[in-house]
């Protein structure tokens, strides 16, 4: 059994292109674990970033582990043998190291599972002298580790490349030293950006760990390392800029990831060059692709070279024909948009800055360069919302319709709809999430509304689910505890009742308004701005005019991380 599940990933190793095998002799083993199925793993750019970085240090040998398919795990269990890396076969609990990249809170239960499977001690507190150091990397670790912390020895707040060189140059020096387990971990805790529960306590409430951010992309390469034809997005993957400045209020990623940056243009077109040799269509990675200030320039150096492209994210306010063009030679047949929501006072509130006239500008630029689908992402319960702004995303989606067939595109619309989630370190992290009969009634009301209208369709994030990631976004270390024992009682749908045995609700944990004064479980980590400037951001929210909060611009101190 052992030898086929080794059989396994071999023949997986063997399909791919561009992984490192580097002798372990004299190295730290470092297993970069993923904590879902290879296929969606594997498109994971931040992955491969972090991957390169650590193999090109000469006391590093990085191995990739990804969490198993069904089948694959219950041969785990009968073999008795522990989680196996891709590269060597080895073992999860034979490595010095174990790094996950955490970039959805669902996800958590998987990274229970993989350390369960790679027979690793689950609790940080219960692990001995001989056992791996497990660190947590990735949006959710910088947003708010609390959760994890109970099963986390460490996390990375912020971007790899900042803070990961550091990390491991002290742990090198420390074992070379014969250093113990917890002297290693008092030593990490000072690396700027490293944040070690068993050292930083959260309910001091004081800013105690400062992200650390990459300033100049340039100086790191951010594309695929590795090719795969077993992955959801079977590209060479680009990252052309890192950070949003447009101050969408909702937005987790645009206030934990500032300040905006852009690589330059001859960084990206050297990245280019895995395109081409790999024969793959370009995936251009960023917040928004379309505030990329030479978009125009990038589209014809890669059409020119005889590439196709495709596109993470755009705006609809920014995008141009070339950039649709462009798109649309390289096969695309739906443009995706992101207004958010249905009427203007609704973006007012969450500072979108995008209007119908700029989707329907979009729209005309996408059928004039032969698109005939597009796609909406729109989002519900925020706070503020009425009944009638529930009514204006359905108004909305039918002029949009109108509009499309009035031209000639009798493609199909969709609307992609996910029930708001609060979120640390933005203007609405003390929100109430809306509750779950009124999301349930609304996406009754939107799909009824548009299910006699062709060619319109629906699809929607489970709201029972939104409400688990909520818990889970802002939760302390004693939802850690929770979580621990939803994973024993079978998963996130046991959460509910697990807390109900603690005399509490799901309902109760995310529905209830926090109070500005309160001490949050993520107040130990410093964003580089304050409290005070996300007060002032929710109370232009509570506004809903249309005066907004302009993008970042050179020179802008409001906020405080380009201070």
């Amino acid at each position: 059994m052992v030898w086929k599940l080794k059989e396994q990933l071999k023949a997986q190793l063997a399909r791919e292109t561009g992984y490192y095998s580097r002798p372990s002799g004299g190295r730290h083993r470092f297993a970069l674990a993923y904590p879902n199925s290879y296929f969606v793993g594997m498109s994971n750019l931040g992955l491969h970033i972090v991957y390169r970085l650590l193999n090109e240090r000469q006391d590093t040998a990085c191995e990739r582990v990804f969490l198993p398919e069904r089948k694959q795990q219950q041969a785990y269990e009968k073999a008795r043998q522990p989680l196996m890396t891709m590269e060597s076969q080895t073992g999860l609990n034979r490595f010095d190291i174990i790094g996950f990249v955490v970039s959805f809170e669902m996800d958590y239960f998987n990274i229970l599972r993989m350390l369960e499977l790679g027979k690793v001690v689950p609790m940080a507190a219960d692990r001995g002298e001989q056992d791996a150091l497990v660190i947590g990397g990735g949006p959710c670790a910088t947003f708010n580790p609390e959760p994890l912390s109970l099963f986390f020895d460490a996390f990375i707040i912020g971007e790899g490349e900042a803070v990961l060189p550091g990390f491991m140059d002290v742990y090198h020096a420390k074992k070379l030293a014969g250093a113990g387990r917890q002297e290693i971990l008092e030593a990490l805790s000072h690396v700027p950006g490293v944040y070690v529960p068993s050292v930083h306590r959260p309910e001091k409430g004081e800013h105690q760990v400062v992200r650390q951010w990459q300033q100049n992309l340039d100086d790191f390469p951010g594309e695929t390392v590795i090719y795969t034809e077993d992955t959801e997005f079977n590209l060479h993957l680009v990252e052309i800029a890192r950070g949003c400045g447009r101050h969408c209020r909702f937005c987790m990623a645009g206030y934990c990831f500032r300040k905006p940056r852009n690589r330059s243009l001859e960084a990206i077109e050297k990245m280019l060059a895995g395109a081409k040799a790999s024969g793959r269509r370009v995936g251009l990675m960023g917040a928004a692709i379309s505030d990329y200030p030479e978009i125009d320039s990038l589209c014809r150096e890669i059409l020119g070279d005889g590439l196709s492209m495709s596109v993470a994210s755009f705006r609809a306010d920014s995008v141009t024909q070339e950039l649709v063009d462009s798109l649309a030679a390289s096969g695309l047949r739906t443009l995706t948009m992101a207004p958010e929501a249905g009427s203007s006072r609704m973006r007012a509130v969450v500072n979108k800055g995008i209007e119908e006239q700029h989707l329907l500008n979009a729209m005309d630029m996408g059928i004039r360069a032969g698109i005939r689908n597009f796609r909406l992402y729109i989002m519900i319960g925020l706070p503020g919302e009425e009944p009638e702004d529930i009514q204006a995303i359905v108004d909305m989606a039918c002029r949009l319709k109108d509009f499309m067939e009035k031209h000639g595109a009798m493609g199909r619309l969709t609307l992609s709809i996910n029930p708001f989630i609060p979120k640390p370190f933005t203007p609405f992290q003390w929100e109430p999430m809306a509750p779950l009969k009124y999301i349930q009634g609304a996406l009754k009301s939107i799909t009824s509304a548009l299910r006699k209208r062709h060619n319109i369709e629906v699809i929607a994030e489970s709201p029972r689910d939104a409400y688990v990631q909520a818990f889970l976004a802002r939760g302390n270390r004693q939802a850690g505890e929770v979580l621990w024992e939803a994973y024993q009682a079978g998963g996130s749908k046991a959460i509910k009742s697990v807390l109900k045995a603690r005399g509490s609700s799901l309902d109760e944990q995310v529905s209830r308004l926090r109070q500005l004064d309160e001490v949050l479980p993520w107040d130990v980590l410093d964003m580089g701005f304050t409290k005070a400037y996300l007060i002032k951001e929710r109370q232009e929210a509570c506004k809903a005019e249309p005066a907004r909060t302009i993008r970042c611009f050179d020179g802008c101190h409001r906020c405080g991380v380009c201070k």
